[in-house]
């Protein structure tokens, strides 16, 4: 606040300072003039054009303790900066005879040096505005003539201190080299335009490059100015966007400093990054190439911005050793027309009073021109040292003027890069057209109904900058340029050049791709068969990453408080995978693949089920199909004898039934082998339940008539019987009820076959689900209800005499099927996966097998082995004698059964 307060008072004192000279009517004038040199034609020509060149390349340093400031002075002849102005001029020479462009006018110039310095820039800008005596914008300055725009000034920086004064009174302002990206905003820079692309392309170009390569650890370095900086903020922004990295980001400075510039140094050669990226300025790379010299710094490649790349300051032959390979972008090459004769068209004699045509020819020669105080070689530059160099002298050798422009070999005669060049010319046509357009009021259709038409020479410099709009021109080579509302080229590409070392010893620049865009797309060119040479020990693509890509297998890990770039290598959890390098996540494997031991890729899960070619499901089929074949055995024995006492005692019927019923349990469990699909999940539950339920209704049929015989053997009456078509009645209720559940269970809910995957990671057991559970229990819980039965009935039946012995029998087949199934669901429960189906098999066999040894194999025994037993005295008679099928049999003749009331076979 107290600031704010501060400057209040003091505008408001400058204000009333102002108001009351101007009440006196003094005039403010300059106490010196700048010190400006530079080229002017401006008679018998309608209009002036403008132009800022940086034809030198420093201000010399003043030490001047005089209050007054004094206007420095300017060293260090730039060959390219003068070929730039030549190009100007050559290029208005070219406009002014042709018919086609302001047919009824002509156009001057006025050339000012900006000494590639932002106070010279400003200078120039005051000077363009005001003249050097007035104290308001005339916007006639020197030369008498009116000023439609200026041409410039060089470098963004420059052209942005030159635009914050020309903006202010809407002077148009067309830059030729000023890529800057914040020259863009209209709100700053409202009168500003260019022929040059922004550098927001550039930078995207550079991202994509980086990506092409493949590298993501990169570094940055930036000339101490706003093309530097703001380019490297772009750059820098478009890397984040698309994850890369910058190792580090140091600057040159504008004015040598050796503790700023080692510490730019330091950072190249401790950073693990080798690949680089310069945005800066010849002039202001060339101390920073001498310093990477001076440290024998080879291992880098460079990737270099479009003011440096085909700069012959810095492209000489012995630099080639450090900065051979640079790759980067240029502006389109063109060749012009009569420009190279027009630069060979220069000599001091032609104007002995043009100083700047003398030191070119002093400079260029090493000579001194006679009578001439223009010293060839001023030059104040800071060694790597740190000491000041400063050399005042003039050359011995007088120039004779017969000396040979063709002999040179420099900058400015070097018409084979002509790219900003290039820019110069168009950055001149596109002033001149907007000139044509305001002389016919051509104006775009949403401006004609609030812009009034002008007319040259009576126009208000703010009055042009609507010509500017959409302005689009056909260059002499043929191409397009089209400015869009901000001032920006909205479409073109730029030439992506490879430094290598030609025949002739000299480096060469090849054009190795393109990169194309618009305001909406882009896209990067690099044909595969491109010739690129990298300035590395083995020649290849260099390598430029904080941390190898990790392993297939692996995944990035964050390191915490270092860039994205930096990482650990963590290997993938089990299931996951990584199948290329440097995937930033594992990837999980389906529902059916596991990871392999690499963790690289995902295989099939190992399948589990009881297979038949397993070991012990080849026991399981053997023993099913064995007992299948016991019992196929008997019931043949009971076929065969099915006239004996033995056979024909309690009932065959239910004796076959049972057969039957243990026929379909054994062979149920072959179901359970094999991989299992929805229809075998279904049929074995069922039939095991129905095998269940047929046996245990069939043996309970027995038992009754075996509780019911000793119930007449306690009471000795003849009322207590029952007729056998009850006990098949009772089969028949307990299959249909039995069947009916089943029916509902198949089709409300069935079981079906899934893949448990809970138990184990690496397999995939293939089991059934049971569906409903409620079913399931009413299933077999109507089985177990059954056995109850059967076991109680029996139970009481084992007191029955000795040759009535087949209650014991059904009792302890009944008993040793209890206790394998009691001992089945504790191990079906503890038992996981795919031993579960054994223990289920186990206990079906082994209840199966203890049913029918118990039953029926005294039984075949007696038949088979001991015949004379057969026989009605010792199987015994019969009770009551509406019930034929309730003799039992014995195993031998017992004295008990004088005892009962049992009548013989014969008696009936």
């Amino acid at each position: 606040m107290a600031s704010r307060k501060m400057c209040l008072i003091l505008g408001l004192t400058v204000f009333l300072w102002v108001e009351l000279h101007a009440q006196e009517n003094v005039t403010c004038k300059l106490l010196r003039k700048f010190n400006l040199s530079g080229y002017v034609e401006a008679e018998n020509h309608s209009m002036v054009i403008g132009g800022l060149f940086p034809i030198h390349s420093r201000t010399i340093p003043t030490n001047n303790s005089d209050e007054v400031p004094v206007s420095a002075m300017c060293e260090g002849f730039n060959f390219r900066g003068f070929r730039w102005m030549k190009t100007m001029i050559h290029t208005i020479k070219e406009i002014n005879e042709r018919k086609d462009i302001l047919p009824n006018h002509t156009l001057g110039y006025q050339i000012f040096d900006t000494c590639f310095s932002v106070s010279k820039a400003m200078e120039t800008a005051l000077a363009f505005l005001t003249g050097q005596e007035e104290n308001k914008p005339n916007f006639r300055n020197s030369t008498g003539k009116y000023l439609v725009g200026i041409i410039g000034a060089g470098g963004s920086s420059l052209s942005v201190a030159a635009a914050r004064i020309l903006g202010l009174y809407y002077m148009p302002q067309v830059g030729y080299t000023s890529s800057c990206a914040v020259l863009s905003d209209t709100f700053q820079f409202p009168s500003f335009y260019r022929s040059t692309p922004s550098d927001k392309f550039q930078s995207e170009g550079m991202v994509s490059l980086i990506q092409h390569f493949g590298w993501v650890w990169v570094g940055t370095i930036a000339s101490d100015d706003d093309y530097g900086k703001y380019g490297v903020k772009s750059l820098r922004e478009r890397m984040e966007f698309v994850n890369l990295c910058v190792a580090f980001s140091e600057t040159i400075p504008k004015v040598y400093s050796n503790e700023k510039m080692q510490k730019a140094i330091k950072a190249i050669k401790s950073s693990t990054a080798k690949v680089i990226v310069l945005f800066s300025t010849d002039i202001d790379l060339g101390p920073f190439v001498l310093e990477v010299i001076h440290h024998n710094i080879t291992d880098r490649t460079w990737i270099a911005s479009e003011a440096w790349i085909t700069s012959a300051l810095i492209a000489k032959p012995e630099y080639f050793p450090y900065f051979g390979g640079t790759i980067g972008f240029a502006i389109p090459r063109s060749v012009i027309p009569g420009l190279k004769e027009f630069l060979y068209d220069v000599h001091p004699s032609k104007d002995p009073n043009d100083v700047l045509t003398i030191e070119f020819w002093q400079t260029a020669f090493n000579c001194t021109w006679p009578n001439s105080s223009v010293p060839y070689n001023v030059d104040h530059r800071v060694n790597m040292t740190g000491k000041e160099d400063r050399l005042y002298d003039m050359s011995d050798q007088l120039c004779t003027g017969e000396e040979k422009l063709e002999d040179l070999k420099n900058t400015y005669l070097d018409t084979s890069q002509l790219r900003i060049t290039n820019n110069v010319k168009q950055a001149v046509y596109l002033m001149a057209h907007a000139l044509d357009r305001l002389s016919t009021c051509d104006l775009l259709e949403e401006q004609r109904n609030n812009t009034a038409c002008s007319h040259i020479p009576n126009f208000e410099p703010k009055e042009l900058m609507s010509y500017f709009k959409k302005l689009k021109i056909i260059t002499h080579d043929g191409a397009e340029i089209e400015l869009d509302l901000n001032g920006d080229v909205g479409k073109g590409y730029y030439d992506i050049l490879n430094w290598h070392m030609g025949n002739t010893g000299e480096i060469t620049f090849v054009k190795v791709g393109e990169y194309k865009y618009t305001s909406t797309k882009s896209e990067l060119v690099l044909p595969k068969n491109s010739s690129l040479f990298w300035n590395t020990e083995s020649s290849m693509l260099p390598e430029s990453v904080c941390t190898k890509l990790c392993a297939p297998g692996t995944r990035r890990g964050i390191r915490q408080g270092q860039p994205v770039c930096c990482f650990n290598c963590i290997p993938c959890a089990d299931g996951y995978v990584s199948e290329k390098s440097g995937q930033r996540l594992c990837n999980p494997c389906s529902e059916d693949d596991w990871s392999n031991a690499g963790k690289n890729k995902c295989v099939p899960k190992h399948v589990e089920f009881l297979a038949y070619e397993e070991a012990l499901g080849f026991t399981f089929i053997i023993l099913s199909i064995f007992e299948a074949l016991v019992v196929l055995a008997v019931t043949i024995v009971y076929v065969i004898h099915r006239h004996t006492p033995l056979v024909k005692a309690n009932d065959q019927e239910l004796s076959f039934l049972i057969h039957t019923s243990l026929v379909i349990t054994v062979l149920s469990t072959m179901l359970f082998v094999g991989k299992p699909c929805n229809w075998s999940c279904m049929a074995f539950q069922v039939t095991l339940a129905l095998g269940f339920c047929l046996c245990l209704s069939s043996i309970l049929g027995k038992t009754l008539s075996l509780f019911f015989a000793n119930r007449i053997s306690i009471s000795k009456t003849r009322l207590i019987s029952m007729h056998p078509i009850f006990r098949k009645f009772i089969v028949l209720i307990c299959v249909v009820g039995e069947i009916g559940v089943c029916a509902l269970y198949l089709v409300l809910k069935p079981p079906s076959m899934f893949k448990n995957i809970e138990h184990q990671n690496i397999k995939i057991i293939f089991e059934c689900n049971e569906g409903s559970v409620e079913f399931l229990c009413s299933m077999f819980g109507f089985d177990i209800l059954l056995a109850l039965l059967y076991f109680l009935t029996s139970f009481v039946a084992r007191q029955l005499p000795g040759n009535y012995y087949e209650g014991k029998c059904i009792t302890f087949g009944m008993l040793v099927f209890f206790i394998v199934w009691v001992s089945f669901f504790p191990s079906f429960l503890s038992t996981k996966g795919n031993f579960k189906v054994d223990v289920e098999i186990v206990a079906i066999l082994a209840s199966s097998y203890g049913l029918l040894g118990c039953v029926f194999l005294s039984k075949c025994f007696i038949i088979l082995l001991r015949s004379k037993r057969n026989t009605d005295e010792t199987v015994g008679g019969r009770v009551p004698t509406f019930d034929r099928s309730i003799q039992l049999a014995s195993a031998s003749v017992s004295n008990e059964l004088d005892r009962t009331t049992v009548l013989t076979a014969q008696d009936e």
